[in-house]
């Protein structure tokens, strides 16, 4: 059996695509997973497989929801090693990196897009894309940052979910089996 981490995309936010964690749970351990966890309602979910292919995963758990939810949702899955490697990526101070959010990206962005993304700046937000992660630091608080996910998407040709420090640090912990 090998670890994943399952960051779903923009569930639960403001009333929309609702998802109750105990019938994600029930679903996706109905669809043959193992060990099922899940943190916060956000869309944070660790679970067990002998499945090897990420793609099949991904797919997997975004038919289980549409079935039985009726909406799609976009579902990224990583490895325990790729969400410790990102992890430990982060280029900022510790200082700064516990108040920073990790958004990670479905696929690595090509160079010229990277390039193109970072002339843009903003007083006080810093950012660094650093292969298939953007992390980010807001020295107001993420909420009222001037850069977002779908700047980063459009710019970047690529989706991606954001989750803060303490998220990833309770994930990781999680998928310590």
């Amino acid at each position: 059996m090998h670890t994943y981490i399952a960051l779903l995309k923009g569930i639960n936010v403001g009333g929309h695509k609702k998802v109750p964690m105990a019938e994600l749970r029930e679903l996706l351990t109905k669809s043959g997973f193992k060990n099922v966890k899940t943190y916060i309602q956000s869309g944070n979910v660790v679970f067990q497989s002998s499945e090897t292919n990420l793609q099949n995963l991904e797919n997997n758990i975004q038919k289980s929801i549409f079935d039985k939810f009726g909406f799609e949702v976009y579902v990224m899955v990583r490895t325990r090693a790729d969400l410790q490697r990102i992890f430990n990526d982060s280029p900022f101070s510790e200082e700064k990196k516990v108040k920073s959010y990790f958004s990670m990206l479905h696929k690595t962005p090509e160079s010229e897009l990277v390039k193109a993304a970072s002339e843009k700046i903003y007083d006080g937000e810093e950012y660094y894309i650093i292969n298939d992660c953007i992390y980010f630091y807001c020295e107001k608080g993420y909420g009222k940052a001037k850069f977002n996910m779908n700047f980063f998407e459009r710019k970047l040709k690529t989706i991606g979910t954001a989750r803060n420090y303490n998220t990833m640090v309770k994930l990781l912990s999680l998928s310590d089996i």
